[in-house]
């Protein structure tokens, strides 16, 4: 099992940017599809991105595309959401996580309930 560590929140203010590192230990890092996640207090935890455990495709929520991106360096067992041109709606903890690869799988994974793994949360605060 693949244990994961986020680092690289922060506070900014909007229009900013900031890059979330999920380091991953344990486990064989190249076989995890990943995602991001983030959630506010009383709300669900909501996708934010995925990334297949390949690096070859990507897939994000509406409401980051054309501002997040993600990415993931195997070698280095770490996969990292850079985030420009930050709203105050932006304002959550910020989770990655991971599910091994499985040819039974839907392509993207979307949904939290679809993964076993996840990290602690870093803290992301833009201020307007």
């Amino acid at each position: 099992q693949v244990q994961l560590v986020e680092y690289g929140g922060g506070s900014v203010q909007a229009g900013g940017s900031l890059r979330l590192s999920c380091a991953a230990s344990g486990g064989t890092f190249r076989s995890y599809n990943m995602g991001w996640f983030r959630q506010t207090p009383g709300k669900e935890r909501e996708f934010v991105a995925f990334i297949t455990w390949t690096g070859t495709h990507t897939r994000y929520a509406d409401s980051v595309k054309g501002r997040f991106i993600i990415s993931r360096d195997n070698a280095e067992k770490g996969a990292y959401l850079q985030m420009n041109s930050l709203k105050p709606e932006d304002t959550a903890v910020y989770y990655c996580a991971a599910r091994i690869w499985s040819p039974g799988d839907s392509a993207f994974l979307t949904i939290p309930q679809e993964y076993r793994n996840w990290g602690q949360g870093t803290q992301v605060t833009v201020s307007s």
